[in-house]
């Protein structure tokens, strides 16, 4: 990967399809409510784009990204799409790609030695989170076997915050439950791993502030912007990212649902200082990733 010739680097890509054919009953709905949400076209009909499709696109735009899937087989149903896969995909577009994988903290010891394995053999460089649709508190002990791991492979911790669009207006939120994704949480795990990158992805409204907390007060942690279009951040977020966080925000987009055009576009619009522009779009994640 050229880092220095990239426009900018989005570290908050998704690998939505499952890898093992058809999509599992419920998927259908849950993808058309995603799209509803973000009024975004994708998910509404037919399949998502691969990420082989996703690597052509950023390529064409000259953005490199992070991609992952999301294990929330325990609590969806759904089968997630092979870390395998997507790291070898990945590693074919290694100029644009940036592997990282995702495994519920609930498989123990299985999902320890799968993370030492995806890091070792498959190059995976760091490892996606999601509170809410996984079920679990960040700063619950059960879950460490799994941060162990991946602190001692060298690896970051990616985590998403806040409120989601994932099962927003469904009957029951589709049985999501928001408590989890305070990102409050997250700073246990700041304190436990120390020395281990912490990335809190989102705004994390309505816990604007306790995100900002944690990130200000926690070397290690730093806040991924996706998920929102930026003319909808909060003041507080924006003075942040102009100072106190300047070095600690990340661009990222929250593909497929929202694009890099849309909130690039929108990110132009915004009163974000002209010489933090290249940190946000870029050079922290260079840093982060030791690219």
């Amino acid at each position: 990967m050229n880092f220095d010739a990239l426009k900018a680097f989005d570290i908050h890509t998704h690998a939505e399809e499952p890898c093992c054919g058809h999509r599992d009953d419920g998927y259908d709905e849950f993808q058309a409510g995603m799209a509803k949400y973000f009024r975004n076209p994708a998910g509404k009909d037919g399949m998502l784009p691969s990420v082989q499709d996703t690597a052509a696109y950023y390529r064409e735009r000259n953005i490199g990204c992070v991609i992952f899937p999301v294990d929330a087989e325990r609590e969806t149903g759904f089968r997630r799409y092979s870390n395998e896969e997507v790291a070898e995909i990945a590693a074919e577009n290694s100029d644009i790609m940036v592997p990282f994988a995702s495994i519920d903290p609930a498989k123990g010891k299985a999902g320890a030695r799968e993370a030492r394995r995806l890091v070792r053999e498959f190059g995976v460089r760091g490892f996606k989170f999601h509170p809410t649709m996984q079920g679990f508190f960040p700063n619950e002990r059960w879950a460490y076997p799994l941060y162990e791991a991946i602190a001692e492979e060298g690896a970051v911790m990616l985590f998403h915050s806040g409120q989601t669009g994932v099962g927003s207006g469904m009957h029951g939120g589709m049985g999501m439950r928001l408590k989890y994704s305070n990102p409050v949480h997250v700073d246990d795990v700041a304190v436990d791993f120390p020395d281990t990158p912490i990335i809190l992805a989102h705004p994390s409204f309505p816990w604007t502030e306790e995100g900002l907390m944690v990130a200000q007060h926690k070397p290690n942690v730093y806040i991924d912007m996706s998920g929102w279009s930026p003319k909808y951040f909060p003041p507080i977020f924006v003075h942040y990212a102009n100072t106190l966080l300047k070095e600690k925000m990340l661009f990222g987009s929250d593909w497929p649902a929202i694009t890099p055009d849309r909130w690039l576009n929108d990110f132009e619009k915004i009163e974000i200082r002209d010489e933090v522009r290249p940190l946000i779009l870029k050079e922290n994640a260079r840093r982060i990733l030791g690219l």
